[in-house]
């Protein structure tokens, strides 16, 4: 962008694997300089987290994704010398990201209060697992460990499934997102009374928050627990048609729709008339009535009906079928970086326009310790 938003701002990535960095990213993504510090004998463990077997330049294409447009700076944290080079980069910065395990950051000496005494106007983002405290916080901030102990995984899948995990790292992306959310509101106080903030989030936090509706839904509605549908359930909490159903040649999403407005609409007289409260009561039912019909035509001849008709319904697409739309064509959300040794990465662009305009990347994600002798001199550090 020709004038990023938060053009002049420094963050230090001092995080690693998913949640930290992708809080970075997205504060690059609107204009920040991102330093990323890793240390010099293997770098971030996400460097070597494999989606499936191919590496780009000996990076994993995960690695890649989450820390394009970043610096690259080694540090050995069991070195006084290079513990005291990252202070004196702390004192230059605005915002400090770390998602150590608790108890480790502060015995580096690189804790928010070590921080703040360094740089008081400083934004200090601290992501765990579990928070600080408790009988959890010790243990591993992973994001399926995570999805476990939320009560999430039992909102997905078919009523006689065991429990479903979401097949992203929601937690890490989502505590991220909180990250950026809070560091962004801590800046705009920054700038009226010139103080700093420490803001904290967790995987476990970010989940909870996740299903604040089904939560609160829960909580008052006499404890009585959500039920998934026996027949391609897609939200608990929902009666039908809402679900994904097979054509003849696809798949079709439909989402809330009342039943007297689908029948006539699909040619299915045998849910019309019914009353409104059949779609929780009669769901399983219901649910298999439309699904035997959808299969009878193709997805493009139901389209053809529902979408005039406005019902809420969308054909399934897998991503070479997305990518070929017009419609994603038209969201220019790809991109293509290249780094100094000539490996390149096809990745993502970041989701938010600023002026009706997507900010572009300037470089791939750096090569361990790639820029730490310029970012030494530019900002004086020895």
């Amino acid at each position: 962008m020709s004038a990023a938003l938060l053009e002049g701002i420094v963050v230090l990535d001092m995080s690693q694997f998913l949640s930290g960095p992708f809080a970075a990213l997205r504060l690059g993504d609107l204009g920040a300089r991102v330093i990323k510090i890793e240390r010099p004998d293997g770098g971030d463990l996400c460097r070597r987290l494999y989606l499936t077997d191919t590496e780009i330049g000996g990076d994993s294409t995960l690695f890649h994704a989450i820390n394009r447009g970043k610096l690259g700076m080694a540090a050995d944290f069991k070195s006084p010398a290079d513990i005291a080079l990252v202070k004196r980069l702390i004192a230059k910065a605005d915002i400090v990201i770390q998602n150590f395990r608790p108890g480790v950051i502060d015995r580096l000496g690189l804790d928010y209060a070590a921080a703040k005494a360094i740089n008081p106007g400083v934004v200090y983002a601290s992501i765990t697992g579990y928070g600080g405290e408790g009988p959890w916080a010790m243990l591993p901030g992973q994001d399926l460990l995570a999805q476990a102990r939320t009560g999430i995984m039992w909102l997905n899948g078919d009523e006689n499934q065991g429990p479903v995990p979401f097949g992203l790292a929601i937690a890490d992306l989502l505590a991220g997102n909180s990250v950026v959310q809070g560091v962004l509101a801590a800046l705009v106080r920054r700038g009226r009374t010139g103080e700093g903030a420490h803001i904290e989030t967790s995987l476990f936090e970010a989940l909870v928050d996740f299903q604040f509706e089904v939560l609160t839904t829960y909580l008052n509605d006499g404890g009585r627990a959500p039920r998934r549908s026996d027949f391609r359930n897609a939200h608990a909490y929902l009666a039908a048609p809402y679900g994904v159903y097979a054509t003849q040649n696809g798949w079709l999403a439909l989402a809330m729709t009342p039943l007297d407005k689908l029948g006539p609409s699909l040619g299915l007289s045998s849910i019309v008339g019914l009353p409104a409260k059949a779609g929780f009561e009669r769901r399983d039912e219901i649910k298999r009535r439309i699904a035997e019909h959808l299969a009878t035509q193709s997805t493009a001849h139901w389209l053809a009906r529902l979408q005039p008709a406005d019902i809420w319904c969308a054909e399934v697409l897998d991503w070479p079928a997305m990518f070929a739309s017009e419609a994603f064509q038209a969201m220019d959300m790809l991109q293509t970086l290249t780094r100094p040794d000539g490996e390149a990465v096809r990745t993502t662009r970041s989701p938010i326009r600023v002026d009706g305009q997507r900010g572009a990347c300037g470089s791939a994600a750096p090569r361990i310790g790639e820029h730490t002798q310029a970012l030494i001199e530019e900002f004086g550090l020895l």
